[in-house]
C-alpha cells in the first residue's frame, strides 16, 4: 500500500484544482530506471486505471500503482516539504536501501 500524508494530501488538491483537473484525478506513482542511484520516482495526475495497476486510496486521495512499480513501492509514504532544506513532494520509502541527497532517486 502507499499512502498519503495530510501535507501531501492538501498540496495535490491544490495542484489539481490550480491544473483545473476534476477531483476524481489521483496520482500515479512509478518507478523507472534512471537517476544516480539507480531507480527514480514518477509522480503525475491519472484518472484513468490500466488493467496492470493497484488502485489505493488514502485520505480521499486515488494513488494509481503499475505492477512493476509496486514491488518497489510497498510501504511508501508520500508526503509534502516547503521547508528550508527543499521543496517538493517525497517518498519515504521503506525498501529503499540508499537514496540520493536530492531524494529523487533511490536503490534496493
Amino acid at each position: 500500500m502507499v499512502t498519503v500524508t495530510e501535507i501531501a494530501k492538501n498540496k495535490i488538491i491544490e495542484l489539481r484544482e490550480k491544473d483545473g483537473l476534476a477531483g476524481n484525478h489521483g496520482v500515479r506513482v512509478a518507478v523507472e530506471g534512471g537517476g544516480c542511484s539507480g531507480l527514480m520516482y514518477d509522480l503525475n495526475f491519472d484518472s484513468e486505471q490500466r488493467a496492470t495497476d493497484h488502485v489505493f486510496e488514502d485520505k480521499g486521495i486515488k494513488v494509481f500503482v503499475d505492477k512493476k512499480s509496486l514491488l518497489y513501492l510497498i510501504g511508501t509514504e508520500l508526503d509534502f516539504s516547503d521547508g528550508l532544506n527543499g521543496k517538493g513532494f517525497q517518498f519515504k520509502n521503506p525498501n529503499a536501501t540508499r537514496t540520493c541527497g536530492c531524494g529523487e532517486s533511490f536503490s534496493v
